[in-house]
């Protein structure tokens, strides 16, 4: 019976070791779990301020991209109509020249050659 007593406190240890053994295995596991929770939440955090970011950023392009529009036909109208004022200009003045030919013409005293 010594034998088996001897046997069953040595099998006693052994079980107290691998208990010992899976609780500081067990501790491990809850602090590696704590410090990803922590993670998850520091890039859940991380991932909320950079859609508002991304939403703001958007919305201002939106605004931009608008106004660009908006000034590119605004330059595009300013810059036809103002071809339309250089070529009026220039038919003007041509016909002015030929008007102003026409005058010297006729108020120029005729010369008489001898």
């Amino acid at each position: 019976m010594t034998q088996q007593g001897a046997a069953l406190q040595a099998y006693n240890n052994e079980l107290v070791k691998c208990i010992e053994e899976l609780c500081s295995k067990q501790e491990e596991l809850n602090r590696q779990i704590r410090q990803e929770e922590d993670e998850k939440e520091r890039l859940e955090h991380d991932i909320r301020v950079l859609s508002e970011k991304l939403s703001r950023v958007n919305e201002s392009l939106a605004r931009r991209l608008s106004a660009r529009t908006t000034l590119d036909r605004t330059i595009a109208e300013t810059e036809a109509a103002y071809a339309k004022i250089l070529e009026s200009s220039q038919s003007l003045l041509s016909v002015l020249k030929q008007e102003a030919g026409n005058l010297s013409k006729v108020t120029e005293p005729q010369r008489r050659d001898h």
